[in-house]
């Protein structure tokens, strides 16, 4: 295997802007490799590792359930419980969205721990940041275009949900 080059700390803000941009152009192995780059330099870096965990779920229509746990294995690397939390939600919402448009139904587990994650990290939230109550009524919203009845959802998440993550 060809030997990886690395590039030098002074550029990692500029470098984690390029990988910004890469995800916003729908270039998600750009992003995740530039991030990877990164985090050879600076393993705890927060930025590199939430724009990697996005960029392994921008991935998730694939085939390969290895992606879920790579980025599953990146919510310990991140050192503040809301953005544990919060991205915990994104990577099982978005599972949960590749699984639907395979037409399997236990998308609605991964939803449903979704919401569950949103809901702890509303309550870390500062009274500013609506990001966790946006994504939980994107959940509900698709929860109800496809007929999974969300008016118990609010009930067995609240009600003691389990915490076990849905299995794959």
């Amino acid at each position: 295997m060809t030997e990886l080059k690395q590039i030098v700390k002074e550029s990692i803000p500029a470098t984690l802007e390029k990988a910004l941009h890469y995800r916003l152009l729908n270039e998600p192995l750009q992003a995740e490799s530039i991030c990877r780059d990164v985090l050879a330099i600076e393993p705890e870096n927060q930025q590199a590792n939430v724009i990697l965990l996005l960029a392994i779920t921008d991935q998730f229509d694939n085939e390969f359930a290895g992606e879920l746990n790579e980025a599953q294995a990146l919510i310990p690397q991140l050192t503040d419980e809301y953005e544990r939390l919060y991205y915990e939600g994104i990577i099982n919402e978005r599972w949960g969205n590749s699984r639907l448009i395979k037409g399997e139904k236990t998308s609605i587990g991964w939803y449903r721990t979704a919401m569950r994650c949103y809901a702890k990290a509303e309550q870390l939230s500062s009274p500013d940041n609506d990001d966790a109550i946006l994504r939980w009524n994107t959940c509900v919203r698709i929860l109800e275009r496809h007929d999974f009845a969300p008016e118990t959802m609010t009930h067995d998440i609240e009600g003691g949900y389990s915490d076990e993550m849905p299995r794959h």
